[in-house]
């Protein structure tokens, strides 16, 4: 079983967020979809997406650094590597007596006090004549056998628009059987964030592997995030910062009206309060999940024509010296 660690290219040491950088990485380079031309890739990916699923649980990853379970999170065997030791000496009579019933008489020359001491501590267990197997005094049954093995996990890639990944808005996917659903994203998502769709996979002796979802959030022309906030640069005339104004401004959840007051620098930075990203924090206000703020910057835009503002300052000149606190 190769060692989740191995797999991920990193070392036992390694932090939450190496492990999850990691796997972004991984999963992006070996995913089916970008490695048709690859066999093995989906193989691959399903084995980096196990390891991290293991790595990624405190309490998976605590266990396997114990030694507890195996990569794939299956109780390790206690007796593995541990060979037979010992065995009855031939000539014994610890069995049935004549006639079946009570057991037969014991001379000192029948007892092998080694047999006797490697029971006590988990030795072999002693074979009987004609009575099958007993269990040694201390001995433990061995493990179980591991489950079967489910189906193979089914990959898929699901692209989200930058406006319904900020506001957490339901996305439909169709399977690999044809039908589709509707995927409802983790609170934060991010780009490269992997979803598992239980018992979605191909179907195995064990039951049925699951799906895995990998998001990728798109670009978007105006907006850009900032951890739970959104940033975008909305431009006003010259007049509008001069004056004052209501302007229109766009969101992820459409267009609302934006006070401007009279005598704005350009630079000024607004905030919109709940208009950001979904935070990861999975709190719920108003029945919607929690989400940071919109920040606009307004950009005082001058007019192509500059002949008629020209005019119009003719003669004036702005004593303000707005680079002074530079020391210029």
């Amino acid at each position: 079983m190769r060692d989740p660690y191995s797999t991920l290219g990193i070392a036992r040491t390694a932090s939450e967020a190496d492990i999850k950088s990691a796997y972004r990485k991984l999963a992006k380079e070996l995913h089916p979809d970008r490695n048709k031309d690859k066999p093995n890739a989906a193989e691959r990916f399903s084995d980096v997406t196990r390891a991290y699923d293991l790595l990624s649980d405190k309490d998976k990853r605590a266990q396997y650094d114990r030694g507890e379970i195996d990569g794939e999170g299956n109780p390790a065997n206690p007796f593995a590597g541990m060979g037979a030791r010992g065995g009855h000496r031939s000539g014994g009579t610890y069995g049935a007596g004549p006639g079946g019933g009570d057991f037969g008489g014991v001379g000192p020359d029948d007892v092998d006090l080694s047999d006797l001491f490697e029971g006590l501590f988990g030795g072999k267990t002693r074979q009987q004549p004609g009575a099958g197997a007993r269990r040694g005094f201390g001995r433990q049954a061995p493990p179980p056998p591991p489950p079967p093995r489910r189906g193979a996990d089914i990959q898929y890639r699901l692209a989200v628009p930058f406006v319904d990944a900020a506001a957490g808005r339901d996305q439909r996917i169709t399977l690999a059987d044809g039908k589709a659903i509707n995927l409802k994203l983790p609170a934060g998502v991010d780009d490269g964030t992997i979803m598992r769709l239980k018992d979605k996979g191909q179907l195995g002796i064990g039951g049925y592997g699951d799906g895995i979802v990998m998001v990728e959030v798109g670009n978007h022309p105006f907006f850009r995030r900032e951890g739970d906030n959104i940033r975008m640069d909305l431009p006003i005339t010259l007049d509008e910062a001069v004056r004052g104004a209501k302007v229109k401004c766009p969101t992820v959840d459409g267009a609302v009206m934006l006070t401007i007051k009279p005598g704005t620098n350009g630079g000024t930075v607004l905030r919109l309060a709940g208009k950001g990203w979904t935070k990861k924090n999975g709190k719920v206000v108003d029945g919607k999940p929690e989400r940071g703020d919109q920040l606009v910057t307004l950009e005082i835009q001058l007019p192509e024509d500059l002949a008629s503002l020209e005019q119009r300052l003719e003669g004036w000149v702005d004593t303000a010296r707005p680079r002074e606190k530079f020391g210029l």
